[in-house]
């Protein structure tokens, strides 16, 4: 499916709803939406210290519900927006699920696996490669992080 700017957008503001989901309980706020169709049938945001689950980022859930919504561990002919570049873990994770495209917002210096750190999506020695574009909504993507950090920052955290 070819998507329009107008319509990458769209997803991407979606994946900031999920983000602030995850700021309103004082995660780190990460985003993300799968979609198929032009509809929506993933979505995730940071978990972490609520569940006190190590892997639930963003991408996982929303890679878990996508899969219970379709009934499939192949995620073919669908797009995955998140906010921040996808980390190693969730690189894989994306992979594995056969995703074939990935947009997110901003890059994540620390810790991301698609451009800053590692190519993980587009390693040709995998047998599995993303189409990914990066800085849709770059900078709301960036600011949510930044304030995010500044804040703990400043409480001492």
């Amino acid at each position: 499916m070819i998507l329009t700017q107008e319509q990458k957008e769209t997803f991407m503001r979606a994946a900031l709803v999920e983000a602030r989901k995850s700021l309103e309980k004082n995660e780190i706020p990460i985003g993300c939406v799968i979609v198929k169709d032009g509809d929506i049938i993933g979505r995730g945001h940071n978990a972490r210290e609520e569940e006190q689950q190590a892997i639930l980022h963003a991408e996982i859930m929303a890679i878990q519900e996508a899969n219970r919504h379709i009934g499939n561990w192949r995620l073919l002919d669908c797009q995955l927006f998140v906010t921040i570049e996808p980390c190693v873990m969730c690189s894989g994770a994306i992979g594995l699920a056969r995703l074939p495209e990935v947009y997110y917002g901003a890059k994540n210096p620390k810790f991301g696996a698609v451009a800053s750190l590692y190519e993980i999506l587009t390693d040709t020695r995998l047998n599995h490669r993303v189409v990914v574009e990066s800085g849709i909504l770059e900078e709301e993507c960036a600011s949510i992080m930044q304030d995010f950090f500044r804040q703990r920052r400043s409480q001492g955290k």
